[in-house]
Parts: structure tokens; C-alpha cells; sequence
């Protein structure tokens, strides 16, 4: 058998779940002999570094999170880094850590968690102070474990017999399993428990109905019995009501229930005797889900068979399969788990793919859209637009999905709460979003109708929606069509339509608006006549524009000379600057402008310290400079402190408090850049040409989107998930 590559993450999904009652056969009296279903709703790996992430159905704590509310992207489970691994049963979760102590949570009703109660849990509680368990494996309520003495452990549901001890009584705390000492794995099903022992031999005990335990009967057992007298049994994974096994020569058994074709073995007929599917020698790894089996071979394909009603087998289609069918053509995969109606794996290079019914989030892609093959899940590789606010980020992906995260305080995000986020959330599930702009606390965004939306602070009118009432979800700005271009500024917006004309809103104390006025507006009034706008930026307290004959043009604050007309008077219209008619984009940022003309040069001005000549000159400039003489610039992003560029060859480059630009980093596939006006929670985000988005910089409130609030000094992908 084939050593398998160390998975940068570990996965363990196995969620046991009533399928048509809530006392199905976890020893409620009078409960119905059935088969037994194993329901995946929500998803529990641990990443390389040892933390813990969970996603999905949380209706019972069972993703551990302190809280019973689902979620449709990965939440970490607590501050540590030390789990080991975690497996799941009928909505509860065991873990071990490295220390090898036992951890559970969720439901208890029948003491599967083990910790001699029978109180749910919706955060990690240790089981007991032992610090020598091995591994542990949950059922659909009862929980079997090793020891590293080869001792065999179990509590939980009994009324089968499916802890191995002899009775039918529940347990409530880990009772050992016998005295033998050679117990080399175990693994618990819906009701049952297959087990291995050093010396090759093959065990079961629990519920038979459907042949599962393979010893020939369709009687339950409720002790250890052996399976045949072959001593060559490799790994076997219980699922539902049925057991799949491999064997030393790498040949694959199964047995149990077969409705769906789970077997594998052309047949929908249970089997209660071990059966070889078909003559294949070089499986390497199998797993048993409700109705349905994944499993791989030593040269890395991935195989899977059964049922396929929600496309969780992932060969792009809902139509059972009771003979194994290859799953795509790539050869990389090394590990998966499978449920009753979703699948995920991992690949040799640590990603995450999943597929399948995604009805509570399960999925981890953000979305509850159901898929029938494979999708990388958080590939942070689908971006298509990001911006940076004042302390959040808002970004579009390729398929036309809105998703925000960081400071929520004013509603800014857009998700319906005031809850900071430090993951990517999904807004609403429209996939029409064409663009989208983050303020200072406010964002606006345009849909592919060119309809304008908003939500966020609107203490001064930002959002344009007649008042000045915050909102924490998207809503529509007046009934126009015609929008085609938004900028948002600390607490301003500005906007352009088809026709060319200018439009403003929100604060306007210094002239932001350039209405000749300082008053505040909360609806979106025209600028002037003119109707040959083409570009417009907000800045803090300051905008600048360019029209179509290529003119530069500002107004609003202009203390520090960020106007660039040669004067620190503030304008409250629109003023031209200087003759030139070259410019091809500018970028207002808190107190300076940079701008880049149609040669491809960089031009900055305002304070000294943020609009410096290449050559190290320390002065203020109060009308347009040379940064850089270099013809290759196209695109800039301002910010409080910094300006942040691109150049032709998708370098990119950061201006400060040193003289000239500085190459960030040596890559060469930067695609767009962003960074934030905020004064103290300065931040930078960027995509690559391959999709995926990059942030660095202060992450106090979780801007970077990658679940920490670590500062970052160097670009860091933003692996989300």
C-alpha cells in the first residue's frame, strides 16, 4: 500500500442524524427496527497549524462555538492550536488534542459525549483527565475510543449492544470493552462497531439488521464476535447499516445493507457475509457514509458508489451507482469522508474540495447551492474585485456573489447584524453585483441592471436614501438605472452615470460635494451641467475627477494642499487643475492625491511625507509633482498614510514615509490593489491575476478576512473558506 503524503489539514466529518424520527434506535422504548442513516450537516477539520474549524448545521452546539446558530463559512473553534483530530457523530463531536486528552460536545442525551452527564454542550468540554487516548471514532450516539495500551473504550447509546460490553444499558463515562489489549482500530456506525485487532483479525458487535456486522446472521450482537478467520484485514470503515473493508493485498469487502448500491458490487442485495467488489488489488483507503462510499486507490484516483440523489458521489450527476465509478481523471487525492448527502476530500496539495447537498451550509463555500462534482473550497482563487474601507473590506467574486467582512459596527457589511466578521461573508444570495465601493463605514455597490444599492453609517446622508438612519442590509438608492460609476469617501459618496453626468451625497462640511454649498445631502444631487465625466475619487474630505478630454479637476478639502491648484483654500465646486489634459486616473486619499497621466508617469501632491519625489525631496506639495519618472504605471489606490501602485509587469509598489516607491515583495501577478483610509487600522488588500486575494498590514478587526486579527508586515494569501 501506498504511504500516504502528510494532509496539510486534517478532515473528519462523519454527522449521524435521525432521518424520519428523533428516537430512531438510540434506546427510546418502542423505537422502529430500521436501517440506520448517517447525515452529514456540517464539516470539522483541523488545519496544519493544529486549530480547530467548523461549518454547517449548528442546531444543537455541535460545532462548538459557543452559539446554536449556523454558518456557511469556517468559524475557528476557540484560540488553540493543539487538536489532533476530531470526528462527529448524530450532531456531536469528540476530538482529542495532542496531549491526548478527550474533548466533546453537542448533544448528550444519551451520554455519547461521556462526561457523566447527559447536558448538551456547545463548546469543548474534556472527558475525564486521562491524557493516553490514541483515537476515537463517533457512532450515531455512542462513541467507541482507543487507548495507547490497546485497550477498547465505549459509552454512549447501547440498546444494541453496539458498545461491546456485554449489556444493553447506556453509559454515561468510558467503560473498558473487555480486558484484551491488542485492539488495533475501531470504528462505530450508525448502531454497530467493526473493529481490528493487532494480529489481523476482524470483529462486530451492535445492530444486524441488514447483514452489517457479517458474521451470517441478521442478529444483533452485544459483544466482541469474530468475522470469519481471515488475519489480514487492513482498515474498515462502519457506515449506516452496512461495513466496508480492505484487506493486506489491497482487495475491498463489503457487506450490510445494500438499497442504493453502497456495496458496490452490482447488486442492490444486502450481504451478510464479507463479499469482494470486484477483482482490483491496489485500493489504499475506504469510507463508509449512510447510503453511499468514497474511497481511493494507491495511485491517488478517487472512486465512489451508492447513492447519488444530492450529486454526493461527484461524477456530475444524481443516478445511484452500485459499481465504483472514477471521480474525474486526477490522481492527487488523499483523503475523504463521506455523509449521507455530502462528501469532502482533500488533495495532495492540502486543498479542500467538497460536493453534495448543501442545505445547512456543509458545503463551507458560503453558499447552500447544491453541488454534483468537486469544488475547491476556499481556493481564494474566484475573486474578481476587491475594496478596503475605513476597517472592512467588501469584494465581488467571478460569479457575481457580494461578500464583506471586518468592523460591522454601523451595519457596514451588510449581513442583517452589527457583528464584526473575520471571515468572508456572503450578502444576501444575488449573483448580480457589478461593483462595489467601501467608505469609511458605509459601502455602496452597483448591480448589473445599474441599479445603486447601500447600507452602513448614514449619520450624514452617505447612503443617499433620503435619511440618515443606519441599515445593516443592502437597499435600493431611488429607481435609476443609468448608474455606472460609485466612489465612497470617509463619509461622502460620489457617483457617475451613463450620460456623463456627476451626482454627490452625504457630508459636506469642507465642500466635498461640490455642490457650491456645505451642506449635507441625503439623496444624490447632480454636480453642474457637465456631462463629460469619466472617472471620479473620494477621498477623506476631498474629491477628484477627469473628464472625457482627459482634464483633471478637484474640490473640498484642501488644508494640505491635496487639491493640487497651488493653494490651501478649500473649493466647494468643482476647480480645474493646471492645463494638462493627459490624465488617465487619479486617487483621493486622506490628506494627498496621486495621479497617473497617459505616459504611464506617477504624479503625487499634498503632504511631503506622502507625496515625495523619487529623489528624497522632503517638501509639501501643493500642486502636481513627478513621483516617478517611470512610463509603466496603471493603476493606484491612496490610503491615510501610503499610496500603494501598480506597474505593467504586475509589480506592485508602496509610497509612504520613505522617498519614491517601494517594490513590495519580487511576484509579478498583481492584478488590482486596495488600501484603507483608516488612521490607526491602515490595511492593504490585493488580488493576483490567478484569482486570489492577498491582504497585509493592521487586521485588529478582522479586515484581512482569514479568521485571526494578526498584524501583517508582507502580503498573506487570505486562504478562505
Amino acid at each position: 500500500m501506498r504511504t500516504i503524503y502528510k494532509i496539510l489539514m486534517l478532515l473528519l466529518i462523519i454527522s449521524f442524524s435521525v432521518f424520519s424520527t428523533s428516537c430512531w434506535y438510540c434506546g427510546c422504548p418502542g423505537a422502529p427496527m430500521e436501517y440506520v442513516d448517517i447525515d452529514v450537516r456540517y464539516t470539522i477539520i483541523i488545519k496544519d497549524d493544529g486549530s480547530l474549524w467548523a461549518w454547517g448545521l449548528n442546531g444543537s452546539g455541535q460545532l462548538g462555538d459557543g452559539t446554536t446558530e449556523n454558518k456557511y463559512t469556517p468559524v475557528q473553534i476557540g484560540i488553540d492550536t493543539d487538536w489532533a483530530s476530531v470526528t462527529t457523530g448524530d450532531n456531536y463531536t469528540m476530538a482529542l488534542k495532542a496531549d491526548g486528552t478527550l474533548w466533546g460536545w453537542g448533544p448528550n442525551l444519551y451520554g455519547q459525549l461521556g462526561d457523566d452527564t447527559t447536558e448538551n454542550e456547545n463548546m469543548p468540554v474534556q472527558i475525564g483527565t486521562d491524557a493516553d487516548w490514541e483515537s476515537v471514532s463517533a457512532g450515531g450516539s455512542h462513541t467507541m475510543a482507543l487507548k495507547i495500551d490497546g485497550t477498547l473504550w465505549g459509552w454512549g447509546a447501547n440498546r444494541y449492544g453496539q458498545l461491546g460490553d456485554d449489556t444493553s444499558e447506556d453509559r454515561f463515562t468510558p467503560v473498558q470493552i473487555g480486558v484484551d489489549t491488542d485492539w488495533e482500530s475501531v470504528s462505530a456506525g450508525g448502531a454497530h462497531t467493526i473493529a481490528i485487532k493487532t494480529d489481523g483479525s476482524l470483529w462486530a458487535w451492535g445492530y444486524n439488521n441488514g447483514g452489517q456486522l457479517g458474521d451470517g446472521t441478521t442478529e444483533n450482537k452485544n459483544a466482541p464476535v469474530q468475522i470469519g478467520t481471515n488475519m489480514d484485514w487492513l482498515s474498515v470503515s462502519a457506515g449506516g447499516s452496512y461495513t466496508i473493508a480492505i484487506k493486506t493485498d489491497g482487495s475491498l469487502w463489503a457487506w450490510g445493507y445494500n438499497r442504493d448500491g453502497q456495496l458496490g458490487d452490482g447488486t442492490t442485495k444486502n450481504k451478510n457475509v464479507p463479499v469482494q467488489i470486484g477483482a482490483d488489488t491496489n485500493w489504499d483507503s475506504v469510507k463508509a457514509g449512510s447510503y453511499h462510499t468514497l474511497a481511493l486507490k494507491t495511485n491517488g484516483s478517487l472512486w465512489a458508489w451508492g447513492d447519488n440523489d444530492r450529486g454526493q458521489l461527484g461524477d456530475n450527476t444524481t443516478e445511484n451507482k452500485n459499481r465504483p465509478v472514477q471521480i474525474g481523471a486526477d490522481t492527487d487525492w488523499v483523503s475523504m469522508i463521506v455523509g449521507i448527502n455530502h462528501t469532502a476530500a482533500f488533495k495532495i496539495d492540502g486543498s479542500l474540495w467538497a460536493w453534495g447537498d448543501n442545505g445547512n451550509g456543509q458545503l463551507g463555500d458560503g453558499s447552500i447551492t447544491r453541488r454534483t462534482d468537486p469544488a475547491k473550497i476556499g481556493t481564494g482563487t474566484d475573486w474578481a474585485s476587491v475594496t478596503a474601507g475605513g476597517t472592512h473590506t467588501a469584494a465581488l467574486k467571478t460569479d457575481g456573489s457580494l461578500w464583506t467582512w471586518g468592523v460591522n459596527y454601523s451595519g457596514q457589511l451588510g449581513d442583517g447584524t452589527t457583528k464584526n466578521k473575520n471571515l468572508p461573508v456572503q450578502i444576501g444570495t444575488d449573483t448580480d453585483w457589478a461593483s462595489v465601493k467601501a467608505g469609511g463605514a458605509h459601502t455602496m455597490a452597483l448591480k448589473t441592471d445599474g441599479s445603486l444599492w447601500a447600507w452602513g453609517s448614514n449619520s450624514s446622508g452617505q447612503l443617499g436614501d433620503g435619511t440618515t438612519i443606519h441599515r445593516n442590509m443592502p437597499i435600493r438608492i431611488g429607481t435609476d438605472t443609468d448608474w455606472v460609476f460609485i466612489s465612497t469617501g470617509s463619509t461622502h459618496t460620489m457617483a457617475l452615470k451613463t450620460n456623463g453626468s456627476l451626482w454627490a451625497w452625504g457630508w459636506n462640511m469642507q465642500g466635498q460635494l461640490g455642490d457650491g454649498t456645505n451642506r449635507d445631502r441625503n439623496v444624490p444631487v447632480r454636480i453642474g451641467s457637465d456631462a463629460n465625466w469619466i472617472f471620479v475619487s473620494a477621498g477623506n474630505h476631498h474629491t477628484t475627477a477627469i473628464k472625457t478630454d482627459g482634464s483633471l479637476w478637484a474640490w473640498g478639502n484642501n488644508g494640505s494642499g491635496q487639491l493640487g491648484d497651488g493653494t490651501t483654500v478649500h473649493k466647494r465646486v468643482p476647480v480645474r487643475i493646471g492645463e494638462d489634459r493627459n490624465w488617465l486616473s487619479v486617487a483621493a486619499g486622506t490628506s494627498h492625491t496621486m495621479a497617473i497621466k497617459t505616459d504611464g508617469r506617477l504624479w503625487g501632491w499634498g503632504p511631503y511625507y506622502l507625496s515625495q519625489l523619487e529623489n528624497g525631496l522632503w517638501r509639501d506639495n501643493h500642486v502636481p509633482v513627478i513621483v516617478s519618472s517611470a512610463t509603466d504605471w496603471v493603476s493606484i489606490s491612496a490610503g491615510t498614510h501610503r499610496t500603494v501602485a501598480l506597474r505593467e509587469d504586475g509589480s506592485l509598489w508602496s509610497q509612504g514615509e520613505l522617498p519614491g516607491p517601494a517594490r513590495v515583495g519580487v511576484d509579478r501577478n498583481w492584478a488590482s490593489v486596495a488600501t484603507s483610509g483608516g488612521y490607526s487600522n491602515a490595511f492593504t488588500i490585493a488580488l493576483k491575476t490567478d484569482g486570489s486575494l492577498w491582504a497585509w498590514g493592521d487586521n485588529s478587526f478582522g479586515q484581512h478576512g482569514d479568521g485571526v486579527v494578526t498584524f501583517k508586515t508582507t502580503p498573506v494569501q487570505v486562504n478562505f473558506p
